[in-house]
């Protein structure tokens, strides 16, 4: 696939959409923004919601590819996420496929495998302990449920359709990490930066599925199929861990919330505020 230049960003006002507005444009790329609210700052950003698939048409044409952040990143009822994170996703993939871009980055989640238990014992863990990519999905929340579909559809559009996509389990991607068990998962914004430069670079990734972090000390899941990408994560989490722990405490293994994966979406997940 030659390198692609012209990229859709969707949900370009939202946290991570906000990061990637700051850091992608030193990869090479144009970036036109999307987003149901307008961008702070960018006058040029098309403001659609995901259910208007005439203003996706148009914002996805002449592109080279797509980074899709957009949707509701937090739990919420079963018709929220049907409307913007199942629906949306269909109608951004459609739009694609009409208008012949030829890859789209999906911003899937660790949520889709939220139930998977975490790897045990001290850090650093041995390869063979590490959460594989195709371990079986494992959604905590109907969040998660919308992130598998996702994944889902892409695969589909690849099969029938030859769209390539690259689906990052995201983690964490905050400037630094706020909890214990974000150390395991978190991507610092460069890392994110990074992966989403070899998402869209890579050469011949049919449907690929990744985790989105950066080399944590303490990593749970099997970066390999990232760096198979081109993916060179440069940050650790490690720098962070002595006043996490020391503020909030190791991780609890009869906790559920710390058992698993999906840290505590698997009992009470935050809930999307709109």
């Amino acid at each position: 696939m030659p390198a692609p230049r012209t990229i859709l960003l969707t949900g370009a006002a939202g946290g991570l959409g906000t990061l990637m507005r700051g850091l992608l444009p030193a990869h090479g790329y144009e970036l036109r923004l999307l987003d149901l609210l307008p961008v702070e700052g960018e006058p040029d950003a098309v403001v659609a919601d995901l259910g208007d698939r005439k203003a996706l048409r148009e914002a996805v044409r002449g592109v080279d590819a797509i980074i899709h952040l957009a949707g509701i990143s937090l739990e919420s009822t079963f018709d929220k996420i049907l409307k913007a994170n199942i629906e949306g996703t269909y109608n951004l993939y459609e739009a694609a496929r009409e208008e012949g871009v030829g890859r789209v980055v999906l911003a899937s989640s660790n949520h889709a495998v939220g139930f998977t238990p975490r790897p045990a014992g001290d850090a650093p863990h041995a390869p063979d302990t590490l959460i594989p990519v195709d371990t079986p999905r494992r959604p905590d929340t109907f969040y998660g449920l919308s992130k598998s579909f996702g994944e889902d559809l892409a695969q589909l559009y690849w099969d029938k359709h030859g769209l390539e996509t690259v689906s990052v389990r995201i983690g964490s991607c905050f400037p630094e990490p706020t909890t214990v068990r974000m150390l395991s998962v978190w991507m610092s914004p460069g890392d994110g930066a990074r992966l989403f430069h070899a998402a869209l670079t890579a050469e011949d990734v049919g449907h690929t599925v990744v985790y989105g972090s950066s080399a944590n000390t303490r990593l749970w899941w099997d970066l390999s199929s990232a760096r198979a990408l081109g993916y060179t994560p440069q940050d650790d989490s490690e720098q962070y861990a002595g006043k996490l722990i020391a503020e909030q405490g190791e991780l609890d293994p009869e906790n559920p919330d710390h058992a698993c994966l999906g840290g505590h979406f698997v009992s009470h997940p935050p809930i999307w505020p709109y």
